[in-house]
């Protein structure tokens, strides 16, 4: 016999910010360069596949949209300027964005690197809307790009009152007004039903939210198992899931083994160069740096050598960290014998939003 859990009464009292860039790639670009913007251009993926990773708006306005492959969209628009991903430019985009986040709240939840849930519920500063509008004000003015956002009780509603506005704009979902803005959304927009899902819920005659509402607990637990409850509640327009602060990371590395031995300083500077540039994207995806630092390196023997060097204060950009490392790395060498492996990893990590200005060049201590 199936039985139903008893649902604690809904929480309507929190405040939720959920904001998403708009056309984010693409719109670092045309910010970074002049000639892009106003063209309908969009960017390749990263891997380098063929598809299309994000489509400016001009583009998306004649039908070309992000996960098209690259012929797709040359044959609805082959005036259509493509230029590849630049990560590490989107990284950096992204950490200031949630450097202007951190001034509002701590309890932040990236999604992507584009759109990330805010709980304000608690926040020192105004009301949930007044946050928002500076948050998109400050995108706008201080970094050059498009922020859309949705504000209301839960995370649900927060990223369907985004979704709704977009591109470049504000949408308040109070609580008085959560269960009638879904009652006559189809369910095919609601975050979290998917095709399967869709599919399933069209079969048991759920075409909108009043539907899923109206539609006994009972069933869709029987159809989609402890999910049945999320569905429950969105068609209410209720939503329980906390917005959860990412864990933070105790360390991070990146090693690669040649397939030629590194015989001249020079090589070797290459290919410590190429793994720092990952170290520090995987800094910026994580938004965190530290002030331990570690580099590793395997001769062709399978002999290991490591040194480990501890900053003064973290370090804030690329070049220092490569610096440090290259720095170890001349105190480990010897070229008695080809070394087939390179390693650098951190630790000791903290907010990058979190840093002041004291460079972390100023001392350093080695053990």
């Amino acid at each position: 016999m199936l039985t139903t859990e008893t649902s604690p009464l809904p929480d309507r009292s929190r405040k939720i910010i959920h904001v998403d860039m708009d056309a984010f790639y693409a719109t670092v670009e045309q910010r970074d360069n002049p000639s892009l913007r106003g063209k309908a251009m969009a960017v390749t993926d990263p891997k380098g596949w063929g598809i299309i990773a994000a489509a400016s708006y001009e583009a998306r306005a004649l039908g070309v949209k992000g996960g098209m492959t690259l012929s797709e969209a040359r044959q609805i628009s082959p005036q259509l300027t493509v230029v590849p991903a630049r990560m590490k430019a989107y990284q950096e985009a992204s950490l200031q964005v949630h450097q202007i986040f951190n001034e509002y709240t701590k309890i932040i939840e990236p999604v992507f690197l584009d759109e990330a849930y805010l709980d304000v519920t608690h926040s020192a500063f105004e009301s949930a809307t007044a946050i928002a509008k500076e948050i998109r004000r400050r995108i706008d003015e201080e970094l050059g790009l498009k922020a859309s956002a949705g504000v209301s009780y839960n995370k649900f509603l927060a990223k369907l009152a985004s979704d709704y506005i977009k591109p470049d704009g504000l949408l308040v979902i109070k609580p008085e007004q959560g269960p009638s803005f879904v009652e006559n959304l189809p369910i095919k927009l609601f975050h979290g039903v998917g095709k399967a899902t869709f599919e399933k819920m069209t079969a048991l005659g759920i075409a909108t939210g009043l539907e899923l509402r109206n539609h006994p607990i009972e069933s869709l637990l029987a159809t989609f198992g402890k999910k049945g409850h999320y569905y429950h509640e969105i068609g209410n327009g209720d939503d329980s899931r906390p917005v959860v602060v990412e864990r933070e990371r105790k360390s991070f590395g990146v090693e690669h083994s040649s397939k030629i031995q590194m015989n001249t300083l020079d090589e070797l500077t290459i290919g410590l160069k190429e793994i720092v540039s990952e170290v520090w994207s995987k800094c910026l995806e994580y938004n965190q740096c530290g002030k331990n630092i570690n580099v590793k390196i395997r001769y062709a023997d399978f002999t290991y050598v490591n040194k480990t060097q501890t900053l003064s204060n973290e370090f804030r950009s690329e070049e220092e960290l490569r610096l440090a490392c290259h720095s170890l790395l001349l105190m480990m060498l010897s070229f008695e014998q080809p070394i087939r492996l390179i390693g650098v990893s951190v630790s000791m990590l903290k907010n990058i939003s979190e840093l002041g200005n004291q460079s972390s060049s100023e001392q350093l201590s080695l053990f």
